[in-house]
């Protein structure tokens, strides 16, 4: 095919790629083998490289791609202060919906109809703010990252998917990042990305949310955050063939 899309996304994969681009991926091997997480830790190391993340941010792999990293921030990072939800399309619809019938928060929502976008200026930064980036279905993306104040007293959780390596991301205006290898990339699907802040490290260790908290959400060890999933010690088990092929996604990024 000379656009070889695949049904996640779809996304196109690169220019030119081949099926032999993962050649050398570890198959057959734990992802816990040192080869496997000598992987992970490249495909971290180069995410945080190419994408510009501060050396003190910490970056890791979750099941269930960007869903499953955003899922997981949400359920680990609300709770300790009202929180507003900033909806324009879908998939900030579905956030907005688990923390207020999930997680019970009673979240000030500020929505606008689909194609268009709430007054930014307008958001109360004392709470913790959850918003889209680049909205998938709908296009609308934010104008700039200028209306996140410096000194917030909340922390912002941005659902980045379709907006990393398409946009430039201020991290300075960034807590808590996510977002999925097979949008910009073309990756292969199933695996998200989790992008934390030291100030949302702080959080998880001095907040512990008063819901039940899944297993594969469950970032924390003895009291502090389990660095050992952002150094390629993932909770669950990833595919090593899609490991290979977002590696490769970097190299040609």
């Amino acid at each position: 095919m000379h656009n070889p899309n695949f049904s996640s996304g779809p996304c196109s994969k690169r220019p030119g790629w081949r099926l032999d681009a993962l050649q050398n991926a570890p198959v057959g091997r734990s992802h816990r083998s040192a080869l496997g997480k000598a992987k992970l830790a490249e495909a971290i190391a180069r995410s945080k490289k190419l994408l510009k993340v501060p050396d003190d941010y910490l970056l890791g792999f979750f099941p269930g791609s960007d869903t499953g990293a955003f899922e997981a921030a949400m359920w680990t990072l609300l709770g300790s202060r009202r929180v507003t939800m900033l909806v324009w399309e879908s998939f900030s619809g579905e956030w907005a919906t688990d923390v207020a019938k999930q997680l019970k928060l009673n979240p000030t929502v500020l929505k606008a109809e689909y194609g268009k976008i709430p007054d930014l200026h307008t958001v109360d930064w004392t709470q913790d703010v959850v918003f889209v980036a680049n909205g998938t279905t709908s296009g609308v993306k934010i104008p700039d990252w200028e209306w996140i104040p410096a000194d917030r007293a909340g922390l912002s959780l941005c659902d980045a998917t379709s907006a990393v390596f398409a946009m430039e991301i201020d991290w300075s205006k960034v807590d808590v990042l996510t977002y999925s290898w097979q949008k910009c990339l073309g990756g292969e699907a199933a695996h998200g990305v989790l992008v934390l802040s030291p100030r949302a490290v702080q959080r998880i260790e001095s907040f512990d949310p008063p819901w039940p908290m899944p297993k594969v959400f469950r970032m924390k060890k003895g009291g502090t955050v389990n660095k050992a999933i952002f150094e390629g010690d993932t909770i669950n088990t990833p595919s090593m063939l899609c490991v290979e092929d977002y590696l490769d996604c970097l190299e040609v990024g």
